[in-house]
């Protein structure tokens, strides 16, 4: 389990990115952390992972603070960033380097990852594409069998079919115990795998609910100009529209209207939920 509480963290002396943040992550879940950029997703898993140090407050991952940075918390953690460099060498020595700080290590794992994305252990790293470089650190990531993964715009860099192969291999490599957090601002590389959504908007948890939740409590569909809806943007087709969902019927979820209409009117798409 993570759990932040009344977490508060700034860059300088005046500035507040985060104020008294709490949430709690578990165990099982694939969690959307979504945001605009500059919304402060990328400090919170540096936090989460204990290489930021939060103001006051508390951060603890599986009951220990992420400042402490515990050798044994810290190899049940793996974080891709958004920007990164990786050394010289082959694949293979990277791994025999690496590897060893996890105690969970699957190498089998590692060697079905690797022919997944089309590389082997004697490609160069720095020879690799970025996008190439972005699909090794994701297998040597789910090959950590880290009890939590946290990951960065992990799909920018990647093309349409590497991020479908994206999404299909991070769904068939987890487990019940493992926590993913996926970071990025580009919703819709993440539709049909992400559970639960969090939305953060200026240092701040704005929307935090399970799919089952949302498609129960609202629908998303066309709606006509002028009706009263929580939130709705013209497309090439009409207006698409975020309504009560008061007949009980499911509609598909579109994420990046979700998304739009709750940086737009959080408060009243989370009253929503509350009545």
């Amino acid at each position: 389990m993570v759990q932040t509480e009344k977490l508060s963290f700034g860059y300088t002396r005046t500035q507040r990115l985060f104020e008294k943040l709490d949430i709690s992550l578990l165990p099982g879940n694939i969690y959307g952390l979504l945001g605009k950029n500059g919304a402060g997703k990328t400090t919170l898993l540096r936090i989460i992972a204990g290489l930021t140090f939060p103001r006051s407050g508390s951060c603890t991952v599986f009951g220990n603070e992420s400042s402490h940075r515990l050798p044994g918390v810290l190899q049940d953690i793996y974080m891709i960033p958004e920007e990164y460099s990786l050394p010289p060498i082959r694949i293979g020595t990277y791994v025999s380097l690496n590897a060893p700080f996890y105690g969970r290590f699957d190498h089998e794992k590692l060697k079905w990852l690797l022919e997944e994305f089309q590389l082997t252990s004697n490609n160069k790293l720095h020879q690799l594409s970025y996008g190439q470089k972005k699909k090794f650190l994701l297998a040597f990531g789910l090959s950590t069998n880290a009890r939590l993964l946290l990951m960065d715009e992990p799909t920018n860099g990647l093309d349409i079919p590497s991020k479908s192969q994206f999404r299909r291999v991070i769904a068939a490599s987890l487990t019940e115990e493992q926590i993913l957090v996926i970071s990025t601002h580009q919703v819709r590389d993440l539709e049909n795998l992400i559970d639960p959504i969090i939305i953060i908007d200026e240092g701040e948890i704005i929307f935090n609910q399970s799919l089952d939740s949302i498609t129960t409590h609202l629908t998303f569909e066309p709606v006509k100009e002028g009706v009263r809806a929580l939130y709705a943007e013209e497309g090439f087709s009409g207006y698409s529209g975020i309504l009560p969902n008061t007949s009980g019927k499911t509609t598909r979820l579109d994420m990046e209207l979700l998304f739009n209409g709750v940086v737009s009117n959080a408060k009243e798409i989370n009253q929503v939920f509350e009545n």
